[in-house]
């Protein structure tokens, strides 16, 4: 099972942090007891700017009704757009694709998203659809892993994972929490959308072909991270026991996953890890003991476009596969962490 391409798309609306930093101080100045707390707050998370779905001054009263709409309409629009982006890159159509899994955890739509791309772009009316919801920042890797899993039964096939998530269409402008306002700062909005084979279909070098996936449930862990999703819409539940679920739970499971395949945390060339936020990184980067630069696309695409939720693993991967291929037979390993709370790791190999 091969990762041959990833394409991605993002709303055109972008506002570096400055600017939206600017925007909440002038939202919350005569509610919250320290303003200057909310600018620490969103230097720390270290991110450079974030793309919106909406222009700034369009989420002035955005209620749980329009931000929906507005969900529904600019997923279609960006989603088409990553798609279209992936599958050209390895000269393939929609008629093309027999499987496609759609995951998302920012908006709801019945028929979901993936069924109006079938109408926009001329999917076959035969393609077998798999809409994800909740999964939440875990779905790109967990997307990956399950197209991978299908293309074992169908090896000939053709699938697509497609993620959207318009993480700015959840603002809660009264939840003045720490989480809510961490989460302000941190994530952002974006579509990636990866196509898998089970032979390589690119011309651009050697594709990392899926080894083995592995998931991981940890019991009793479902207030660390999720929703609240009530008549203002989608309230973040964001833990700041995030990072220790990394130093509790991930090292020991990637250490056993790999030695499942006669390989240690040393053999892994290649990091492709969700970019959850600085402190989740840093202590990866030390229960992994990773040298200097392992996790530098993660870092970088955290800085560039903030936290894509599910879409950014993907992303990272896309940069991946972007740059000058790695020697043959390095291998590699896609992971990420989310709602549960649980991981889902992918060993990958070029």
């Amino acid at each position: 099972m091969f990762l041959n391409a990833v394409g991605r798309a993002f709303p055109p609306h972008y506002a570096d942090q400055d600017t939206l930093i600017a925007a909440f101080r002038d939202a919350w100045v005569g509610r919250y007891h320290n303003v200057a707390r909310i600018e620490q707050l969103h230097r720390n998370v270290l991110v450079g700017g974030r793309h919106l779905a909406l222009p700034i001054e369009g989420y002035a009263g955005l209620d749980f009704t329009r931000a929906n709409e507005t969900f529904v309409r600019v997923a279609t629009d960006i989603g088409a757009e990553a798609v279209l982006d992936a599958l050209g890159q390895v000269g393939l159509a929609p008629r093309d694709v027999d499987a496609i899994w759609f995951v998302s955890v920012t908006g709801v739509a019945a028929p979901s998203i993936d069924a109006r791309l079938v109408n926009r772009l001329g999917f076959r009316g035969d393609i077998k659809r798999n809409p994800i919801f909740g999964l939440g920042c875990v779905a790109g890797a967990a997307g990956v892993a399950r197209a991978s899993d299908y293309l074992r039964a169908f090896p000939d096939h053709v699938a697509l994972l497609l993620s959207v998530e318009l993480c700015s269409l959840t603002l809660q402008r009264e939840d003045l929490s720490i989480p809510n306002l961490i989460a302000t700062g941190l994530f952002g909005d974006g579509a990636a959308a990866a196509v898998l084979s089970g032979s390589p279909r690119t011309a651009r070098g050697p594709a990392p072909r899926v080894v083995a996936t592995q998931s991981a449930f940890y019991r009793d862990t479902e207030d660390v991270m999720g929703w609240k999703i009530g008549a203002s819409g989608f309230t973040i539940v964001l833990s700041s026991e995030v990072p220790e679920m990394v130093r509790r739970y991930l090292a020991d499971d990637t250490t056993r996953f790999l030695a499942a395949h006669g390989l240690t945390l040393a053999d892994i060339g290649v990091w492709i890890a969700h970019p959850g936020g600085p402190r989740v990184l840093e202590v990866m980067q030390e229960v992994f003991a990773l040298p200097d630069g392992a996790l530098k696309r993660t870092w970088d695409s955290l800085r560039a476009v903030g936290n894509l939720s599910s879409a950014s693993v993907l992303n990272v991967l896309g940069d991946v596969l972007d740059d000058e291929p790695p020697p043959v037979n390095t291998w590699g390993v896609l992971l990420a962490m989310g709602p549960g709370f649980c991981s889902e790791l992918v060993l990958v190999r070029w």
